[in-house]
């Protein structure tokens, strides 16, 4: 299992418009997500920073992203989503979601 963890900041005038969206997340986009091997997989929100974990138990995390992204209902949702986000100043050349760095583990 790899645990991975991101963060992305929300645009404060969309913060209460994220909120709702993820009152009710489309079925087939947590399917697609289940499908790809993703689980436990929550987004935190303090000020204008959103911290998304999730762990992922499968063999091509690059082809099961891939995947997800190929995803019509995901693309759909993303368009609800997409809007109220913003890169972070840390978030590597055509990062969305910037990778942090695990300094820390209790199991």
């Amino acid at each position: 299992m790899q645990r991975i963890a991101q963060v992305i900041k929300v645009r404060p005038e969309r913060r209460d418009e994220y909120r709702e969206l993820h009152r009710a997340v489309p079925e087939p986009v947590l399917a697609r997500l289940r499908a790809s091997h993703i689980a436990n997989y929550s987004i935190h929100l303090l000020g204008d920073r959103l911290f998304g974990y999730f762990e992922y138990h499968g063999d091509d995390l690059d082809a099961d992203l891939a995947a997800v992204a190929a995803d019509e209902a995901t693309r759909e949702w993303w368009k609800l989503t997409d809007p109220c986000q913003e890169a972070v100043p840390e978030a590597a050349p055509g990062e969305w979601w910037a990778a942090t760095e695990q300094v820390f583990l209790m199991e």
